[in-house]
């Protein structure tokens, strides 16, 4: 019988890339399109930590701030990208993503509506429909990326390979997870980010 995978910390990865399973998690999210980076993406990113902010107590007691996460994808009909060369063929401009943030496991859609008016956050607008979102437990895999995000492919990269000799591939969407709070002016040299992958 083959040996079971871990299960990992939602927020805990290696410098090495790894092969684990992810745990199943609830989340508040809100879509977006576009470049990662931009002026929407950071106030999306905004809105939904704000947000999670107010229910924080219930998903994580005693956390400083909540984490921001996101998952992205490209359009139907793009040119199909693995694990490595995610953000290298088709262009970024393309993306899909949902941007997110854990919350307590019996959060309800009433709890985010509540939520969000005690946050008046003043990155909300009235186009923005935050939801929901459950992420069952699957095998990924996974690395921490320190630096820069223009630096991801070369991490990227080293995650790819890894899967590939394991005879895995990208099976959904990519995800990071970014444990440092930051807005578009933070230095990023410092900034931790890990990169995680559903594969089969």
């Amino acid at each position: 019988m083959a040996e079971a995978l871990p299960l990992t910390d939602h927020l805990a990865a290696s410098d090495e890339p790894e092969l684990v399973r992810s745990p199943a998690t609830r989340y508040v999210f809100v879509t977006g399109a576009g470049a990662p980076g931009d002026d929407e993406y950071y106030r999306k990113k905004a809105l939904v930590v704000d947000v999670a902010r107010v229910l924080a107590p219930a998903a994580s007691p005693g956390a400083s701030d909540p984490v921001a996460e996101g998952q992205y994808w490209y359009p139907e009909g793009s040119t199909p990208v693995g694990i490595a060369d995610f953000y290298s063929v088709n262009p970024v401009s393309e993306l899909q993503y949902r941007l997110m943030a854990a919350v307590g496991a019996t959060t309800t859609d009433k709890d985010i509506a509540a939520a969000r008016d005690a946050a008046a956050s003043p990155s909300d607008t009235a186009q923005d429909r935050l939801g929901l979102f459950d992420l069952p437990e699957e095998t990924v895999v996974q690395v921490m990326h320190h630096g820069p995000f223009a630096d991801e492919l070369a991490t990227l990269n080293r995650l790819g390979q890894f899967a590939e000799r394991a005879g895995l591939a990208r099976n959904g969407p990519h995800r990071e997870m970014y444990l440092d709070a930051y807005t578009s002016e933070t230095p990023q040299d410092t900034l931790r980010t890990i990169l995680r992958d559903p594969v089969a």
